[in-house]
């Protein structure tokens, strides 16, 4: 699956072949629904928390005798039944995660990158480096390249001039090979990916 090279200038620079197994999958839906959700489910806190009954501040002197009102028999106002009272069976503080097998999670960011390609978003860069790390300049050849939602992954180690200058403009994300996730690819409009990137990522997934 050959693919053009281009320059942050928007000029070609060679080809580069790309694995089908890797980017000529056919996209499944449901493996990427499920890895979204792990990534998500992982990413919930899960500190939301309400006061039981023996938490709230309240007498626990008894409120009116037990027999002879006509009411129900109760014995403290923090009562779920009474306003102010405990919360019953209310959020505790937990994980959402769940377990998901590494061969699995590989399987859906073959289909992510698979995605991409067959949509015809995904772009093939030479290098993501600038001598000087310059958010107007930058900003410029993104602009030029019709680069607006975009995520950018690039291979070990982003370069830092790239990085800086990437940081302050919105809708672009620069991750290196082994932030590469599923649910980043999806919810950015085009995605680039640098040589040394595609080298990283067929190492990663092969």
């Amino acid at each position: 699956m050959k693919t053009d090279v281009l320059t942050l200038d928007g000029g070609k620079n060679g080809s580069v072949d790309l694995n089908e197994e890797i980017f000529g999958l056919e996209p499944r839906v449901d493996i990427l629904h499920r890895v979204v959700r792990w990534q998500r489910n992982n990413a919930q806190q899960g500190t939301h928390k309400v006061k039981t009954r023996s938490e709230v501040s309240y007498s626990t002197k008894k409120i009116y005798r037990q027999k002879g009102t006509g009411g129900a028999r109760h014995g403290a106002r923090s009562a779920p039944i009474f306003r102010g009272g405990g919360i019953y069976k209310g959020p505790v503080p937990r994980s959402h995660g769940h377990e998901l097998t590494k061969k699995f999670r590989k399987l859906g960011l073959r289909h992510a990158l698979s995605a991409k390609a067959k949509e015809g978003n995904l772009v093939i860069l030479e290098a993501a480096e600038l001598a000087e790390a310059k958010t107007k300049m930058l900003s410029s050849k993104l602009r030029e390249l019709g680069w607006r939602r975009t995520l950018v992954i690039d291979g070990a180690e982003v370069n830092d001039n790239f990085a800086r200058a990437a940081r302050n403009i919105e809708g672009i994300d620069v991750l290196p090979s082994m932030g590469a996730n599923v649910y980043d690819i999806l919810r950015r409009d085009t995605l680039v990916i640098t040589k040394a990137g595609i080298e990283a990522l067929e190492a990663r997934l092969k």
